[in-house]
């Protein structure tokens, strides 16, 4: 029996368990929380749908047990304090580092085989915590954040194309945040065909900058962040290892070399599937994607240095 742990059933974890149900990607899927009744109350809605949407997937919601999260597939971890309107992901980290290192040792205690998806900000360096902390192989923990940009640009670019989203193909690598994310316009196409041959590079410009600043867009219209497309992006991550799909999703992972960096969690094409990470592919980046990628690289370990001792 399949079975995925969702971490923290606030806005994300429960869409996420919600995206994973609704699309069957696992037999079981287990809510977990800090807060009373959180997590057993969205479990008890979300599973009142399944007569309306034809739902097969049992979800459980818990609290503090992490016994029920035993034996699990994969975990996705997305606890911590949320985004407010003007404060940046690095900001969360000492928060956030505290929270996710305790849920990493409590759902490895149960799972100790488990792939883990980190969706807590900032991302890359909870991420990288969570190599330090857990001695997992690399290719075993996965942070979201490319995912998540990646399905913004393709957005971004399907509203300045006036296409279909589903006929869009774009990526971002780089570090989850707003200012080190790095869309590479120059690999975009629009059913195979470069996206310049539609947008002027102005137009481009634009696109890309609105991706990168997509997440505060978003914090500044809702007063919090965002979490339709995070929960969904994580759920994406969790059926490609789950079903073993080959699936190349940009994603965040421990580099030992590629692209020039070593000791570094951040974002780059991935080929997931069983085990989480089979492979990362390296682009052949121009010289100024390059370099942005080594500003983005030497940014995120700017964060890192700033994990707690």
């Amino acid at each position: 029996m399949s079975k995925i742990t969702v971490v923290g059933a606030g806005n994300v974890g429960a869409t996420a368990a919600n995206v994973l149900s609704i699309r069957g990607v696992a037999d079981e899927v287990v809510m977990i929380d800090i807060k009373e009744g959180v997590s057993e109350g969205k479990a008890m809605d979300m599973m009142q749908t399944a007569n309306l949407l034809d739902m097969n997937t049992r979800i459980k919601g818990v609290t503090n047990d992490y016994e029920a999260t035993k034996d699990s597939d994969v975990v996705i971890i997305t606890s911590g304090i949320p985004r407010k309107p003007g404060m940046t992901r690095e900001e969360l980290i000492g928060v956030n580092a505290g929270i996710v290192k305790s849920v990493t040792e409590s759902v490895l205690k149960y799972s100790p085989n488990a792939v883990i998806i980190c969706v807590s900000n900032p991302m890359d360096t909870m991420t990288y915590l969570i190599h330090k902390v857990s001695g997992l192989p690399k290719n075993r923990i996965i942070g979201m954040g490319g995912a998540l940009d990646s399905s913004r640009f393709k957005y971004y670019l399907s509203q300045e194309l006036k296409a279909n989203p589903n006929e869009v193909e774009g990526m971002v690598i780089g570090g989850h945040g707003d200012t080190t994310m790095i869309p590479l316009k120059r690999f975009a196409t629009l059913r195979g065909i470069p996206v310049s041959e539609y947008l002027s590079e102005e137009k481009l410009d634009k696109v890309v900058a609105d991706t990168m600043v997509g997440g505060a867009t978003l914090t500044k219209l809702l007063g919090t962040s965002a979490w339709y497309a995070p929960g969904a992006a994580a759920a994406e991550v969790a059926e490609a290892v789950l079903h073993d799909q080959d699936a190349i999703i940009p994603c965040s992972a421990l580099l030992d070399g590629e692209y020039g960096e070593k000791d570094l969690c951040v974002g780059v094409p991935c080929l997931l599937g069983k085990g989480g990470i089979k492979k990362i592919i390296e682009l052949p980046l121009n010289e100024e994607e390059k370099e942005l990628f080594r500003k983005s690289s030497e940014a995120v370990h700017k964060t890192n240095d700033a994990l707690p001792k």
